[in-house]
């Protein structure tokens, strides 16, 4: 059950993801996709209603310690985002930024 919700959501969240790229209006992108803009509607709202009580996180700089070799370098040029939870993501340069709100959204739930 909770893998089902997980789902819905990380679905939810590439829909209103795509949506708003898209430039499309709520009701043209969801005839265009069969879906019911009430619907659409219901899980925007709970998505901004998530993102706001989503707490501020904090960023630290870590400053590298021994001298850089080419893998270093090419993982400096990465981001690491670590989650309440302790878990993390190394997100490297020319990231796919909807697979990106996908993992977050599995490993957030």
């Amino acid at each position: 059950m909770r893998r089902r919700k997980a789902e819905a959501w990380t679905k939810w969240r590439g829909l209103v993801s795509e949506q708003h790229l898209s430039g499309e209006g709520v009701a043209e992108f969801c005839r265009q996709r069969g879906l019911r803009s009430s619907q659409f509607f219901w899980w925007k709202r709970r998505l901004l209603d998530e993102a706001e009580a989503s707490p501020f996180v904090a960023v630290e700089v870590v400053p590298e310690i021994e001298a850089p070799t080419q893998q270093s370098r090419e993982r400096s040029l990465a981001i690491e985002v670590r989650l309440g939870s302790g878990r993390s993501l190394l997100v490297e340069s020319g990231f796919d930024t909807d697979h990106l709100r996908q993992l977050l959204a599995v490993l957030e739930a």
